[in-house]
């Protein structure tokens, strides 16, 4: 049975308090370079920003258009001129906001199971409003603020001089990718209740083994980037080369229309860069071994590179720090990473079924009369 409680809102209403946060964070740090000279840095991290903002609109309104398909065209007008001034995201917070206070606060459970029930109507309205930003807040994780974590330390070591607006941006980093893999999770549960309740436990294993990663990889490429901006530009130009690639060969069916379709798989490449999803139908073994063994190895590489190339470098005690936690991020993501994998995912305790679903992410699809957007999502 769907469930949409007063902690469900509660993290609801934390989500827009971070999201409004996190865009005042962006224009502050912004603004300090840019008075102080830097403008290229400030260019930088508005430009992330933007092209965060932009893909966001585009597919919030476009799922907005499949959802309203044959309703009201003034209402989708009204609908685009809001996306078109970057402020879609914020209708889809009054909508999850509306159908979530009447789910958590004003709705009493009948025991009818079906989507029929009015009680069930509200609840499934309320979880697939959070599901749509929860998934936007991912593209946002990956577009926006994980290439601003490896800017922001990326500056503290090429400088060595720390300011309080970047240890706010990083902060506010961390806190963004904590937030937007944990509703992520969230929403897999609330969405798909048939593929198996994630324990608590479940969910800080995957948490920590995701922010741990994709920590240890920032700061992988920010040590790449001191040694040649050229180089590390050419080695992520490769890697989404790569990841899309490989999403193109899953043959992906997210979007309605291919043009959709083949931004979702571009900013799926950009993902990729940074850390491992299953996208389609496929067991994840074998592919997620190669990932972080591939990880791994760049990640050692550089830094014997610095030990036997730029040994002068380790004796700065800023480097030193940066590397014994480039280290340790990297070998404890992993250990979360087996365990998780091992222990915790939701394949080692959810029935069958429900097994082979959450690793397909499809499967069972042409069986059920209405699917969610989420079936075809990103999946862990």
């Amino acid at each position: 049975m769907m469930k949409f409680t007063k902690q469900d809102f509660f993290v609801l209403v934390g989500g827009i308090i971070i999201y409004v946060v996190d865009i005042g964070v962006d224009f502050w740090v912004a603004s300090k370079y840019f008075c102080q000279g830097q403008y290229s840095w400030s260019i930088l991290i508005l430009c992330f920003r933007g092209i965060s903002s932009l893909v966001t609109q585009i597919f919030s309104y476009e799922w907005f258009k499949n959802d309203w398909e044959g309703t009201d065209t003034g209402k989708l007008k009204w609908i685009f001129l809001v996306h078109l001034f970057h402020c879609g995201i914020f209708i889809r917070y009054w909508f999850a906001l509306k159908y979530g206070c009447q789910a958590a606060f004003k709705l009493k459970s009948s025991g009818d199971a079906s989507e029929t029930d009015p009680s069930n109507f509200i609840k499934k309205q309320a979880i697939d409003a959070v599901t749509d930003i929860n998934m936007l807040r991912v593209f946002k994780a990956f577009l926006e603020t994980t290439p601003q974590l490896f800017v922001q330390i990326y500056i503290l070591m090429q400088h060595g001089k720390t300011n309080c607006y970047q240890y706010a941006a990083i902060f506010m980093s961390l806190c963004g990718i904590s937030f937007s893999m944990a509703d992520y999770q969230m929403s897999l549960q609330k969405s798909l209740p048939d593929k198996g309740e994630f324990r608590v436990p479940s969910k800080f294993m995957y948490l920590f083994y995701k922010l741990l990663t994709i920590t240890s990889w920032v700061l992988s490429i920010s040590l790449i980037t001191l040694l040649s901006v050229r180089i590390s530009v050419i080695l992520l130009i490769f890697l989404w080369i790569c990841g899309f690639t490989w999403t193109l060969k899953q043959c992906t069916t997210f979007c309605k229309s291919k043009k959709m379709e083949y931004l979702y798989r571009t900013v799926v490449g950009i993902i990729l860069i940074f850390t491992f999803f299953n996208i389609k139908e496929r067991r994840t073994k074998v592919c997620i071994s190669i990932y972080y063994a591939t990880h791994t190895v760049v990640t050692l590489g550089i830094l014997f590179v610095y030990m036997f190339w730029k040994p002068s470098i380790i004796k700065e005690i800023h480097f030193t720090i940066v590397i014994i936690l480039t280290i340790l991020h990297l070998v404890l993501g992993i250990i979360f990473l087996v365990v998780y994998y091992k222990h915790f995912h939701p394949t080692t305790y959810c029935r069958p079924q429900a097994c082979l679903d959450e690793v397909d992410g499809t499967t069972g699809q042409k069986d059920r009369v209405k699917t969610s957007r989420f079936q075809n999502f990103l999946m862990p």
